[in-house]
């Protein structure tokens, strides 16, 4: 029970994190807000989704320098998020990314892409 506490209290604080701080520090604010627009962007046209591993992925191929890179912009803040929720919890870097994903695909809007651990990309 109390791993599963620290579980989602990992999930909380690196959905918080995963937006602004860790990426923040590797980044201005500006190019993480600029990253944020562009794949917010392409999940709503279906080319990005959530993926059970708590990253963000490619539903279909892309070419688009801007979209790769703010991608790798807001994994590389989500993977800092989650190793830091993880040495103040306890609880290991992939169980954190895998409940702040629960909680991330659990919130998205219909119609937007996801794709659990174990399957393929799915529809909500």
């Amino acid at each position: 029970m109390m791993i599963l506490r620290k579980t989602f209290l990992a999930a909380a604080l690196g959905l918080s994190f995963a937006a602004t701080v860790p990426a923040g520090a590797v980044l201005a604010q500006g190019d993480v807000a600029a990253a944020k627009s562009v794949v917010d962007a392409a999940k709503a046209k279906g080319i990005v989704g959530e993926q059970g591993d708590g990253l963000l992925g490619f539903v279909s191929a892309s070419n688009d320098t801007q979209l790769n890179a703010a991608v790798a912009t807001i994994n590389a803040g989500r993977t800092e998020a989650y190793k830091a929720v993880a040495a103040k919890t306890g609880v290991s870097e992939v169980n954190a990314a895998q409940a702040a994903a629960q909680q991330v695909i659990s919130r998205l809007p219909a119609g937007y892409y996801y794709r659990p651990i174990d399957g393929g990309w799915t529809r909500k």
